[in-house]
């Protein structure tokens, strides 16, 4: 009997090894860009004596990744799809300038003394313009049949066109008491951690909801000892930060607003038909229209969904700056683009997640901060940010190579 278990436990372990290697492979992509975002954070803490990993400082570097992070997760299943949206970056600046004129000059008249709801309108009406604006781009490349990037190309024109027919070349003050909260307040340390409680419930509910879609779908499930180790990994990040920005003013608003944001795609994503539509179609449009997938329908809700959280990023965004400018939204869509494509969302369609887009926003932005602490000119940061969006293109088209 002794030598019997004895046998048996190396059996165990090398199973376990095996099933930690596999996991490893195949998630190579995304262990990759975390790496990544940890090197840059200790390199920067390196460069500006620890300034960098203050509690303010992290504090910051979220709260200006939001904006970013919004438009990032809605672009993870338009490039899934095989389209590209370019005007989200415009769009969401069209969003903020309405917010800002309701807010300064109508609610200011209609509404002196109700700061709470002026603010829950305007953002009623920043949701419901970026939500138009999206479901027309969708409805003309779905049923229409027009190019993604012809009509998001004309969209950004359109947007640009409406920032300046809407603020006539003047700056509209956003910077009310109860609007500035959207993207300015922190909230209360308990509050904090309720919320980090319920992100990590989810984490794990989406652990255990994957394990039985596979199971229901005759798919390979994993080791359950892994899952739960990655799901507990992830977890302790979670309470880490909601920790570390505790030590500073608690966690701000727009990040909050972020998690709920992110934990709702992810949820579509991963568990509805429509998320499992929208990757058969990048992964094999043909394939899918042979299926039965109605493919029109499902672009259509793509766009509309990009649309409604392009409406989110312009309400955040006119309460981060207090403004509405002729400038706003400015080059958002390129950052946008290039953090779903550094978390993984492969050009080529058919790949990609909410999650990786949120690091690649992370990346980004602690990129852009990491240089402006150290007074790097703007040009060089934008040859920075260049080279690494062409490295990340580069590494996603390896790896495709190398799973064919």
């Amino acid at each position: 009997m002794g030598v019997t278990s004895e046998t048996k436990a190396p059996a165990v372990e090398t199973g376990i090894a095996g099933e930690v290697l596999k996991r490893f492979r195949q998630n190579l992509q995304t262990y990759t860009i975390i790496l990544a975002l940890i090197v840059i954070w200790i390199l920067f803490a390196f460069l500006t004596n620890g300034a960098y990993l203050s509690s303010q400082n992290f504090s910051n570097l979220f709260r200006q990744m939001t904006v970013t992070s919004f438009l990032a997760i809605g672009m993870v299943l338009v490039i899934v799809t095989g389209g590209i949206d370019l005007s989200v970056g415009k769009a969401a600046g069209f969003v903020s300038v309405m917010v800002a004129f309701f807010q300064a000059r109508v609610w200011n008249t209609l509404l002196p003394d109700q700061p709470i709801l002026a603010a829950a309108i305007s953002t009623v009406i920043g949701l419901a313009v970026g939500t138009v604006f999206g479901a027309t781009q969708g409805y003309l490349i779905a049923f229409l049949r027009i190019p993604p990037f012809i009509v998001t190309l004309g969209g950004m024109f359109v947007a640009r066109g409406l920032i300046l027919w809407r603020t006539e070349g003047k700056t509209i003050p956003a910077n009310q008491p109860g609007f500035s909260f959207i993207a300015q307040g922190y909230l209360p340390d308990l509050v904090g951690w309720i919320l980090a409680a319920a992100v990590v419930l989810f984490l794990f509910f989406n652990m255990f909801s994957s394990r039985r879609r596979k199971r229901q779908y005759g798919a390979e499930v994993s080791n359950l000892y892994i899952d739960l180790m990655t799901t507990v990994f992830f977890s302790i990040l979670v309470m880490i930060y909601v920790y570390i920005v505790n030590g500073y003013n608690g966690v701000q608003v727009p990040v909050a607003l972020l998690a709920i944001a992110a934990v709702v795609m992810t949820y579509i994503s991963n568990n509805t038909r429509f998320g499992r539509y929208t990757y058969a179609i990048g992964g094999n449009r043909e394939a899918a229209r042979l299926s039965g997938i109605n493919i029109k329908h499902t672009l259509f809700m793509v766009y509309t969904l990009m649309g409604l959280l392009v409406g989110v990023a312009g309400v955040v965004l006119a309460s981060y700056v207090g403004y509405g400018t002729i400038a706003a939204g400015e080059g958002y869509e390129l950052d946008a683009i290039a953090s779903a494509i550094l978390g993984g969302t492969s050009t080529l369609g058919g790949t990609g997640t909410v999650f990786g887009a949120l690091i690649g926003a992370l990346i980004m932005s602690s990129i852009t901060t990491g240089l402006q602490m150290m007074n790097v000119p703007p040009a060089w940061q934008y040859l920075v940010k260049g080279l690494v969006l062409v490295l990340a293109v580069y590494v996603d088209v390896s790896f495709k190579k190398g799973k064919q």
